[in-house]
């Protein structure tokens, strides 16, 4: 058995040896080797505690290492570990689509497995260009996306994602994509209702231009995530979702981030009462215990791919498609999903979030556009050039995983926290305000 390596030495090796994502290495600071995690509560090799407020970038539903989960995957791993999934199933697999599609708007019923959420959105971008291609239709050409959207970092999730302004390195390889305005709002906001018809009048003018031209759009219900926890009304989504179907464009609903409860709902799309043609599944699908996406469809949409030649077959998919182990992470997250407490717990969590942002507006007037939407809060905080990383650093050295998004701060905790937990995190949020998240 490998000895346990102490810090000096386990960052050493990981400078040498390991490339982080999402890091300017040339600048960053040294990662936080942690050991091992419960419930909302990371642990590092020295045995300092970090609350984790964002549940790990929205992976960890009900807390790390829950019982269960690990339990289950024990269980599957004794059975079956892996098999390819192309010409063969198991029960995790079909259980899991049995019993998740029973949640989901009706309808939606056929389940497609990949790897994470980039993967999940890249999977419905293919299957709405090639079911319309499969139809016999060519003249359906073009994507419709919304500003302000982040769908995941393959070539197609990029391309529908651009105007997150996150993958100008990569700009040479995407395809062209429309992208139209999202009415983004807030607490107190006066006037969405203008933004919302400004913005509905866009599409009315672009569908009647495009919209036999278009074979799909994609969009994150309620919450944009990536791009800065973005949120807009339901009935604008409702909106926008009735003249899409009116021209006959497949819809396509990005769940990655939203789905299992972090808007209060189950799904974000039934919260906001529409029915998409596609949704994409992925972080909360496992509880955070393994990666895995799920995109699902409707029946149309299957048929369309249901035919004699194997080109009109959907060829996609990996070598670990449908994990039997991932599968029954997921299978136990789900119990833990449905039972009424977790309702309870996600309800306390606003609760808490509505309680904290008050006392954050009293305390400092000049944080902007405070915004909720079930287990999610979020605002603008106003600084000068590298605040984002202050912000960052200030918060790890009170034992605290916040880690903003440019200017926006937000919270969006795994479901086990406690009302002690969130309320340290306000508190500590109006101290760092206080003094300009000056380092410690």
């Amino acid at each position: 058995m490998t000895p346990q390596m102490d810090s000096e030495h386990l960052l050493n090796l990981d400078r040498t040896l390991v490339w982080h994502p999402c890091t300017q290495a040339g600048t960053a600071a040294p990662p936080v080797p942690i050991r091992s995690a419960s419930g909302a509560v990371l642990t590092d090799i020295e045995g300092r505690e970090v609350l984790d407020l964002i549940s790990s970038r929205g992976a960890i539903l009900h807390g790390h290492g829950h019982p269960a989960i690990a339990a289950a995957v024990a269980r599957q791993a004794h059975k079956l570990g892996q098999v390819m999934f192309a010409g063969f199933t198991h029960e995790p697999a079909v259980d899991l689509c049995r019993r998740l599609t029973g949640l989901l708007p009706g309808g939606l019923h056929r389940c497609f497995f990949s790897d994470n959420g980039s993967t999940a959105v890249e999977v419905a971008l293919k299957m709405a260009l090639q079911a319309w291609r499969n139809h016999g239709v060519r003249g359906r050409t073009r994507f419709l996306a919304f500003d302000g959207g982040c769908h995941g970092d393959t070539v197609g999730a990029m391309s529908v994602g651009v105007s997150s302004g996150l993958f100008e390195a990569w700009r040479e390889l995407l395809f062209p994509v429309d992208v139209l305005p999202v009415p983004h709002t807030w607490m107190a906001d006066g006037e969405v209702q203008d933004r919302e018809t400004a913005a509905l009048a866009v599409l009315d003018r672009h569908l009647e231009r495009h919209g036999a031209n278009t074979l799909a759009a994609v969009i994150e219900p309620l919450v944009q995530g990536g791009g800065g926890m973005l949120m807009h009304r339901p009935a604008f989504l409702r909106a926008v979702v009735e003249r899409l179907r009116s021209r006959g464009v497949l819809v396509i609903l990005d769940e990655v981030m939203t789905g299992f409860g972090r808007t209060g709902e189950g799904f974000a799309c039934l919260e906001a009462q529409v029915a998409p043609d596609i949704l994409c599944l992925a972080q909360g699908l496992t509880g955070g215990a393994l990666p895995m996406g799920l995109t699902v469809t409707t029946e149309p949409v299957y048929q369309a791919f249901l035919d004699e030649a194997p080109e009109k077959a959907f060829q996609s998919g990996h070598a670990c498609t449908a994990n039997p182990l991932a599968c029954a992470a997921a299978l136990a997250s789900l119990d833990l999903f449905v039972d009424p407490a977790c309702a309870l717990a996600r309800k306390q969590i606003e609760h808490c979030h509505r309680t904290g942002l008050a006392q954050v507006l009293l305390a400092e007037p000049h944080v902007s556009r405070l915004r909720i939407q079930g287990t999610i809060a979020a605002m603008e905080v106003a600084g000068s050039p590298g605040l984002n990383a202050r912000m960052e650093r200030f918060f790890l050295g009170r034992g605290l995983l916040l880690q903003p998004l440019g200017s926006t701060l937000y919270l969006m905790p795994p479901y086990c926290i406690t009302d002690a937990q969130l309320d340290r995190a306000y508190e500590t949020i109006v101290e760092g305000l206080g003094c300009g998240f000056a380092d410690i």
